[in-house]
Formats: C-alpha cells, sequence, structure tokens
C-alpha cells in the first residue's frame, strides 16, 4: 500500500517527466503564450506576478497553470497572456491592447526601469526573457529618460509539426508620460529549422561557461589530492600499524622484553579500552549521522537520475525529483541511526527515531518559513501557497516519517548487535593535555579545508548556475566532483582520526563527524565572499534568501560530509583495533 501511494505521489508531482501533450502541431493550431513572472534582473529570487506592473490584463479570469510542486517551489505562475498566436501563422504588427498611462502606473513603470525589470513568458515549455524599458539619457533629466517597450516581436523556429526555439526581441520604446495612452504591438514570425526535437534545449546551454578548460583542470587537481591522501592513508595502515601489529604479535620473546616494550607504549593502543565508548548526546549524533548517510544517497541518486532523464530541461524538475526521492530514501537515515544508536547501548528509542525522522526536515522548514514570511511581506512569486505546504508536510508525514522509523526497527534488530574489538573499561581513562594542534576543536576546524578545496572550483559553477541564471546541465562533472569529496573527506577524517587517537584522546566520534562537517563551514564563508564580490544582490530580500537557502545547503553538506567522516573513521578505529590485544 506504501508502495502504492509513494507511486501515485510521483506521477502527482513530477509533470516535467511527461509533458501535457506531445508538442505536435497542426496548421494553425493555437499556441499559448504563457506570462510568468517579472522582476529585478539582478535579485534572481525577487520576482512578482507579471501583472503586479500594471501591464494590460486579459479579460475575465485567464487560465492559470500549474506544473507541479517543484515549479511552486521555484517561484512560478503561468497565466494565458490570450494573445493570438496559430502555428505557422506568421503575424505582421498586430495592437493586442492599449495602454492608459496616469500617475500610478507611471510610477511603477519607472521604478521597475530603474531596477532593470525582466519577464519571463514561455511558449511551448520554452522560455522567452525581455526587459520592461530601459533609461535614456536625457540632456534635461539628471536622471535620463524613462521609456518603455511597446512593440514584442516573437520569432519561432520550427521542425515540420514541433516548436523548436522561440525568442523575443523589442522595439518601439515610448517614453512614459501620465496621461499618454500606448498601443502594446506584436509580431510573429515562422521559421524552418533542422534542429532536431531532441536537441531543442541546447540554446539554453553555455557550453564555453561549463566546459571551459579550468573546469577539467579541477577535476583532475582534485584527482590528484586523492591519490595523494589515499596514499597518505595507506602508508598509516600499512606501515606504521604494521609495525605496531608487529610487536603486539610477538609470542617468543622474554617476559622482561614484552614489559618494556609495553612501557614504551604510547599513543592509540593506550586507550584501547576508552575508544568504544559511547559518545555524548548518543541520540543526536546517531540522527545526524544517518541523515547524513541518507543525503549522501540522496545526491547520488537525484545526480545519476539528472544525467540519465536531463531533468534541467524541466521547469522544477530537480526540486520535485529531490523531495519525492527524500522521502522514499528516509528509510536509510532510520536504519544507520537505528543501528549505531543500538550498538552504543541506547534506551530512548522515541526520542532517537522522533529525532532522525524530523530533525533536518524541521530546520529547513524553520528556515523556510522565515523566507516565507519574507516573501509574503513583500508580495512575491517566491511565498509558497499554503496547499504547496500542505502537499510537503503530507510527503514527509505519510511516507518520509514512517520509512525513517521503520529503518529505525529494521537498523536495531538487523545491525544493532554491540560488536567492538575491545571491551569498555568502567572507569574512563585520564586524557592528557597535548598541544593546541592535537586538541579535537582544531582537528575539527582543519578537517574540512582540503575536501573543501577539492569542491571549490564546482562550488563556483553551482553558485553561478543558481544566482545568475545559468542552467546546470554538467551532472557528469558534478558525479566525479561528489565522489572526489567522499573519499577526500574519509580519508582526511581517517587521517585526523588517527592524530586524535595517537594523542590519547578517545572522543573521536563527534570530533570525525565534526571535522569533516566543517567542511560546510567553509562552503558558507565562500558564499559571503560570492555575494559580495561575483554578484549584484542587493535588497533585505534577496540577501536574506541568498543566505537562507545557502544555510540549508550547507547544513546539508555539512551533515553528508559529517556522516562520511564518521562512518569512514568508525571503520579505521575497528580495523586497527581489531589484531591488537584487549585486556
Amino acid at each position: 500500500m506504501l508502495f502504492r501511494f509513494s507511486l501515485l505521489l510521483i506521477l502527482l508531482l513530477s509533470p516535467a517527466f511527461a509533458s501535457e501533450s506531445d508538442h505536435k502541431y497542426q496548421q494553425d493550431d493555437p499556441v499559448t503564450l504563457w506570462v510568468n513572472k517579472v522582476g529585478p534582473y539582478n535579485n534572481p529570487q525577487e520576482t512578482y506576478n507579471y501583472y503586479s506592473l500594471p501591464f494590460c490584463r486579459p479579460p475575465g479570469d485567464a487560465p492559470h497553470k500549474w506544473g507541479g510542486l517543484g515549479e511552486v517551489l521555484g517561484g512560478n505562475e503561468l497565466i494565458d497572456s490570450q494573445i493570438e498566436i496559430k502555428y505557422l501563422g506568421n503575424v505582421e504588427r498586430t495592437t493586442f491592447c492599449r495602454l492608459n498611462l496616469d500617475d500610478a502606473k507611471v510610477k511603477q513603470f519607472k521604478d521597475a526601469i530603474e531596477n532593470n525589470y525582466w519577464f519571463e513568458f514561455f511558449m511551448d515549455d520554452l522560455p522567452l526573457w525581455g526587459y520592461v524599458g530601459e533609461l535614456h539619457p536625457d540632456k534635461n533629466s539628471d536622471s535620463g529618460k524613462h521609456v518603455l517597450y511597446t512593440h514584442k516581436n516573437i520569432i519561432v523556429k520550427y521542425n515540420q509539426d514541433q516548436i523548436i526555439h522561440v525568442n523575443l526581441t523589442h522595439d518601439d520604446p515610448k517614453p512614459l508620460e501620465v496621461g499618454r495612452s500606448l498601443d502594446m504591438t506584436y509580431s510573429v514570425k515562422w521559421i524552418p529549422t533542422n534542429v532536431t526535437f531532441r536537441h531543442r534545449f541546447d540554446v539554453y546551454l553555455d557550453y564555453p561557461f561549463f566546459e571551459h578548460q579550468i573546469h577539467w583542470f579541477s577535476i583532475f587537481n582534485s584527482f590528484m589530492m586523492v591519490i595523494f591522501l589515499t596514499g597518505l592513508v595507506s602508508m598509516i595502515l600499512m606501515r606504521t600499524l604494521r609495525n605496531d601489529y608487529a610487536k603486539y604479535a610477538r609470542e617468543d620473546d622474554d617476559l622482561e622484553t614484552l614489559e618494556r616494550d609495553v612501557s614504551e607504549e604510547s599513543g592509540w593502543k593506550l586507550v584501547h579500552g576508552d575508544v568504544f565508548r559511547p559518545p555524548r548526546n548518543l541520540a543526536l549524533i546517531s540522527a545526524v549521522v544517518g541523515t547524513g548517510a541518507q543525503l549522501a544517497l540522496l545526491i547520488l541518486l537525484v545526480i545519476l537520475l539528472a544525467i540519465v532523464g536531463m531533468l534541467y530541461v524541466g521547469r522544477g524538475a530537480i526540486v520535485t525529483t529531490f523531495i519525492v526521492c527524500y522521502a522514499l530514501t528516509s528509510v536509510i537515515s532510520g536504519y544507520v541511526s537505528g543501528g549505531m544508536y543500538s550498538r552504543n547501548g541506547g534506551k530512548s528509542w522515541i526520542k532517537s527515531m522522533i529525532l532522525t525522522a524530523s530533525l533536518f526536515p524541521f530546520l529547513c522548514f524553520g528556515i523556510g518559513f522565515i523566507l516565507n514570511t519574507v516573501a509574503i511581506f513583500y508580495g512575491s512569486l517566491a511565498a509558497i501557497p499554503f496547499g504547496t505546504m500542505v502537499v510537503v508536510f503530507v510527503i514527509w508525514a505519510f511516507i518520509s516519517f514512517p520509512l525513517a522509523l521503520l529503518g529505525t526497527v529494521v537498523g536495531r534488530n538487523w545491525s544493532g548487535a554491540p560488536n567492538n574489538p575491545c571491551r569498555v573499561k568502567t572507569i574512563p581513562r585520564p586524557i592528557p593535555e597535548k598541544k593546541w594542534y592535537l586538541t579535537p576543536s582544531v582537528v575539527s576546524l582543519m578537517g574540512g579545508l582540503l575536501p573543501f578545496g577539492s569542491i571549490f572550483i564546482e562550488m563556483y559553477f553551482v553558485f553561478t548556475s543558481f544566482w545568475n541564471y545559468k542552467v546546470y546541465y554538467v551532472y557528469g562533472f558534478m558525479l566525479l566532483v561528489f565522489l572526489i569529496l567522499i573519499v577526500v573527506t574519509v580519508c582526511v577524517t581517517i587521517v585526523g582520526t588517527y592524530f586524535l587517537l595517537n594523542a590519547e584522546n578517545y572522543n573521536w566520534q563527534w570530533t570525525s563527524f565534526l571535522s569533516a562537517a566543517s567542511t560546510g563551514v567553509y562552503v558558507y564563508f565562500y558564499s559571503i565572499y560570492y555575494y559580495y564580490v561575483k554578484t549584484k544582490m542587493s535588497g533585505f530580500f534577496q540577501t536574506s534568501f541568498y543566505f537562507g537557502y545557502t544555510m540549508m545547503f550547507c547544513l546539508g553538506l555539512g551533515i553528508l560530509c559529517g556522516a562520511v567522516g564518521h562512518l569512514g573513521s568508525n571503520l579505521f578505529v575497528r580495523r586497527i583495533y581489531r589484531n591488537i590485544k584487549c585486556d
């Protein structure tokens, strides 16, 4: 029953996988021009309903088009412009309405022009962009002359019975003057092309930007980092530990030699009775490790789906896919969390299950609630409708939450048996004071530097695509960078854990998580630099949305890296203590 319900939700919430029609037209078939949104060009998230500006509205209640959950969350609201366009029917300059300017309308248009407002239309699921107007130099005015574009020239390229490309150009700018009437006109021209329907979205992809030489170089540089770190970890395992094992394995030593070796021992071997002691706040670390494991699988799954299904073509397809896949993979977070909690002797199962199922979603809901309040105050399309919030809550409450609880029960019963190589002593061993660079706080802070360095260049491309109107399509690059990030994070955390244990500090669980999770902190610091240096964003609305969305992203990235680092360190610690003689 749960599977059927999940499948139904996927079909309902992801129309990007199947369009509302076959995109085929016959001569003189009507073609709808949908108006979407308008807003300042430098502030991508500050978008408003197209008719929030005093453009000519179609008579009556114009049809709306709802494209799915991801499209609504992306701030899209498609309204039928009711401009008459027919397939293969050229239209000479035609007036579709007359705009009578008064004081209020002139002020609105002038404010929009001064803030460089752009708008977005759609035709056959292909976007068209344009500007509201521009500011012409005026020798009689210091501020210039505001002119409104009154003519829209639409050029449509077609291949037999399918639309391949659409383009919009402006003409006939008219000055904004109170009391003046402006004729708003349009024209349509159809041009044949040999481009196939499969490649019609290629024109929106910026190949020189994403496939620049620096992108390839960053992959190569990160790959070399992986080789170096894996070599370092291998050296620790094959040389240092091998010598230690050899010392423990000697059976023919006399008693005096053995006692001398033991008295000279120091470092990680001395804490074998405490290294598997349950960490503090066991329920919390189990929850974040389980959530991070789920996010790692989720990101890998979404990237693979994006590579296979070209999700960048559909409006909101990535967001819809992410939400649905998150709900369906919640069983992973419960399984990992439940197994870890049980192996460490946890007793508060209700607390652990609820924390695992709700921690990350509620963090995102909290940030989203604040941003949604800001969007409602500004009257922006970025405000999430109440109905959409109910849908998201239903997905979490009836799919994600039960699957997380189910995973917790399965993890507790299948992988929850304690299997520590060494017995935990009753009295904790005192931790000696070490040099400052071997303290958990410094190890945690430094642990995220190399993982951040491995994804630094890719972060630039991801940020630019999200905040600067570029379509991110190189998911093959992203897959390579993601795998490199996983390997680098595991290697760095293992090295940090080894240094910590050598300093006779057995509190490695939280340190391994936080040292890997600090990658998210460095990405957030980079986002601050990117905001002030690489963008022209301004205003409280865009600033709050930029840093709010980035905080969500960095929280998820930090939890993901932290879980990967902790799980890798856990395997490492179990491996090195497996062959020593524990008391």
